[in-house]
């Protein structure tokens, strides 16, 4: 097939992951797929190291002028590569698909929904996605469900995609596990409790330090919280502020910018996603899951389509959170259970399955 994937994307985020990843998957599974990214961002970079055959185009203006010569470029490029199907990731530049959908450009278009934030429920916007695009796709159900109840999408065209995660890459690795926690100093009589993600508010980093604070003065002295990430909205030193306002420091170490990502979740023995909204599609929540570790989340975004219910929490909710990690330190065999789920779950949500169900999709757009 010949695909544009549509990436104007301008933060290396969740949307941008999901739709270079399936970009990559496309490619190497033999497709002829054109990127079209906003140049000079972390996503037109990545793409490009990544070797996928990628083209800035500037969808995101609001300069009339540059949109029209955007707009020029994108005929031109219709006209040159012909594709039967163009995805597009973001919101920007959408309408302008579909109008050269309707002036007679034969390809089949899909929006891709990977925002936790729903679309503007308005005549127009209802139109565009349920009469223009020809898919829908959706990240999660609690998405997919305004599509349907808010937005008037029809079911046939309404498509849940989950993510995939590479199980290859992010599985247990115990050589790995070992010299982690031996660089943090974390010992085998440490229960180790983790949050992977940026540094940013919506994290929840604040919320997980005070449930490990609350832990440890329950008398869970074994307890060691290890925050994975580096700076990016929030800084290092903010992450401490809590760090100390809590005075946790000295069971608390901060990774830093790392390489071996895969063996500082390793180096878990409960994972943490605190998320106080959005995680529409949760990266970070399929790589410790990959890897084995139980995890414990906050009920946002697509979370409950992951997640046992019993690990689930509301966001903001300190006792909530320390009270279920407590329980999976205490009980081994609710770790053995929530470990048990996940393995079900993370069947389903392999990179293959994501490569799958999405050329699921597109065959079915053009047998049409």
């Amino acid at each position: 097939m010949k695909i544009f994937q549509v990436i104007n994307v301008r933060w290396f985020n969740a949307t941008a992951w999901y739709a270079i990843t399936l970009s990559r998957l496309l490619a190497d599974a033999g497709h002829d797929v054109v990127v079209l990214t906003q140049a000079g961002t972390a996503p037109d970079k990545i793409a490009r190291d990544m070797g996928l055959n990628t083209i800035p185009v500037d969808l995101n203006t609001t300069n009339p002028i540059r949109f029209a010569a955007a707009t020029k470029h994108i005929i031109q490029l219709l006209r040159t590569h012909r594709p039967e199907i163009v995805n597009c990731h973001r919101g920007e530049g959408f309408f302008l698909w579909g109008l050269l959908k309707l002036i007679g450009f034969k390809f089949k278009l899909v929006r891709t929904r990977g925002d936790q934030r729903p679309p503007r429920n308005d005549a127009f916007n209802r139109w565009l996605h349920a009469t223009v695009a020809d898919s829908v796709v959706v990240t999660n159900r609690h998405m997919a469900d305004y599509f349907l109840e808010k937005m008037s999408t029809p079911g046939k065209g309404l498509w849940l995609i989950h993510g995939g995660v590479d199980s290859e890459k992010f599985r247990f690795d115990q050589e790995g596990r070992n010299r982690v926690r031996e660089e943090f100093g974390f010992t085998s009589n440490h229960t180790v409790v983790g949050l992977l993600g940026r540094f940013d508010r919506v994290k929840g980093h604040k919320e997980t330090i005070a449930a490990v604070a609350r832990l440890r003065e329950q008398g869970h002295d074994s307890i060691r919280l290890f925050l994975i990430g580096f700076d990016t909205a929030m800084t290092s030193s903010q992450i401490q502020e809590h760090i100390d306002e809590y005075s946790i420091g000295d069971i608390t170490r901060i990774s830093g910018k790392r390489a071996d990502v895969e063996a500082c979740i390793s180096a878990l023995d409960i994972g943490v996603v605190a998320s106080l909204w959005s995680e529409a599609i949760a990266r970070s929540a399929l790589e410790v899951m990959a890897a084995g570790r139980p995890l414990v989340s906050t009920n946002v975004g697509v979370m409950p389509d992951l997640v046992s219910p019993a690990m689930l929490v509301k966001p903001n909710d300190v006792d909530g959170l320390a009270q279920t990690i407590g329980l999976l330190i205490e009980q081994s065999e609710l770790r053995e259970e929530v470990l048990e789920a996940q393995k079900r779950t993370m069947s389903q949500l392999t990179l293959e399955e994501f490569l799958k169900r999405t050329l699921n999709l597109y065959h079915s757009l053009l047998d049409e």
